[in-house]
C-alpha cells in the first residue's frame, strides 16, 4: 500500500508539473501571436498621425531616429506629432532629432506639443516643428549649452594624493576634475560651447523668424513660461494636441479626427541585457551624472 501512496503522489506531481508547462507553452503561444496579429496588423494601418514622445533626457538614439525615419517615408503618416516633456540632455542629441524632424517636414507637417518641460534641448528639438504648441505653464526656453567639470585638486592634496598624467600638449583631457583649469584650457573650453551656442541661436533665428539681435536677448539661459514664450515668438500658440490637430486641419487639410497612432520605437537592445543594464545604471547614478560632452540642459 505504501509503494501505491507513493505512485499517486508521484503522478500527481508529474500532473501539476505537465499543467505549469502547458499552461507556459499556451502563455507564449497566446504571446507570440499577439506580437505576430499587431506586426501583421500595421501593414494594414490606414491614414493617420504618428505620434513619437520624447521625455526625460535626450540624447542620441539611433533607434529612434530610425523609427522617424520609418515614419516619414510611410505613406499612411499624413503628420508627425511630437509630444516633448523633457529638461533637455545633450548638444548631440536635440541636434539630431532637429535634423531629424526637419527632413520630415520636407514632405508631411510635423507639428510639437510641449508638456510640462521642454527646456535646452527639449526646445531644440521642438524648433524641428512647422508649428510649436505649449501650455500656459509649460516651462520651455532656457537656450544655452554648458559643460561641467570641477576641481578637485585642493581635495586630492588634503588627502594626500598627486595625480600625474602624461599628456601630448596641456590642453589634452581639459577640462579635467584632476588638474587645475589654466586660463588657456577655460579660454579653449569656452570657444567650444559659444560655437555649439552659436548653432542653437542659428536654429532659433531661421526656425522662429526673428532678427539675431533678437533671439541673442531671449537667448541668455532664462526660462519661459508658456505664455511668456507665445509673447516673445518662442512658440506659436497656446493648447495641447487638439490644438495642434487643430492647426493640422486649418492648414493642411488633416481632418482633426484622423487616428493618432504612437511612433513604434523597435530597440536593438531590448530582452534581458538591455533590461538589467537599464536596471543597474538606474539604481548607482543619477540620469544626469550619466551626460557626456556639451550639455543642453535646464538644471534647477
Amino acid at each position: 500500500m505504501a509503494l501505491d501512496a507513493d505512485n499517486i503522489v508521484d503522478r500527481r506531481r508529474l500532473k501539476r508539473r505537465l499543467t505549469l508547462w502547458r499552461a507556459i507553452a499556451i502563455v507564449a503561444l497566446v504571446a507570440g501571436t499577439v506580437a505576430a496579429v499587431g506586426r501583421f496588423s500595421g501593414f494594414k494601418t490606414g491614414p493617420h498621425v504618428a505620434r513619437l514622445t520624447v521625455s526625460g533626457l535626450i540624447v542620441e538614439d539611433q533607434d529612434r531616429i530610425d523609427a522617424l525615419k520609418a515614419a516619414g517615408k510611410d505613406q499612411k503618416v499624413r503628420a508627425v506629432m511630437v509630444r516633448i516633456d523633457s529638461p533637455g540632455g545633450t548638444v548631440v542629441g536635440g541636434e539630431t532629432l532637429f535634423l531629424a524632424l526637419r527632413d520630415i517636414a520636407a514632405v508631411k507637417p510635423v507639428v510639437a506639443v510641449m508638456g510640462e518641460l521642454a527646456t535646452s534641448a527639449g526646445y531644440m528639438v521642438a524648433l524641428g516643428a512647422d508649428h510649436i504648441v505649449a501650455r500656459s505653464g509649460t516651462l520651455t526656453g532656457s537656450i544655452g549649452v554648458l559643460m561641467q567639470s570641477a576641481d578637485l585638486t585642493g581635495l586630492l592634496e588634503k588627502l594626500g594624493i598627486r595625480p600625474e598624467a602624461v599628456k601630448s600638449a596641456p590642453l589634452k583631457a581639459q577640462p579635467n576634475p584632476l588638474e587645475p583649469f589654466t586660463e588657456e584650457a577655460r579660454q579653449a573650453t569656452r570657444a567650444v560651447v559659444m560655437d555649439m551656442y552659436a548653432m542653437f541661436v542659428d536654429m532659433v533665428v531661421e526656425r522662429r523668424d526673428m532678427t539675431r539681435e533678437r533671439a541673442l536677448s531671449l537667448a541668455d539661459g532664462r526660462i519661459f513660461t508658456g505664455r511668456q514664450a507665445l509673447a516673445d515668438g518662442l512658440i506659436d500658440t497656446i493648447g495641447g494636441e487638439e490644438a495642434a490637430r487643430n492647426w493640422l486641419e486649418a492648414i493642411h487639410q488633416i481632418k482633426a479626427d484622423l487616428p493618432v497612432r504612437d511612433v513604434d520605437i523597435e530597440r536593438r537592445d531590448d530582452g534581458w541585457p538591455g533590461m538589467a543594464r537599464s536596471l543597474i545604471g538606474k539604481a548607482l547614478f543619477s540620469e544626469r551624472l550619466t551626460l557626456d560632452g556639451l550639455i543642453s540642459l535646464w538644471q534647477p
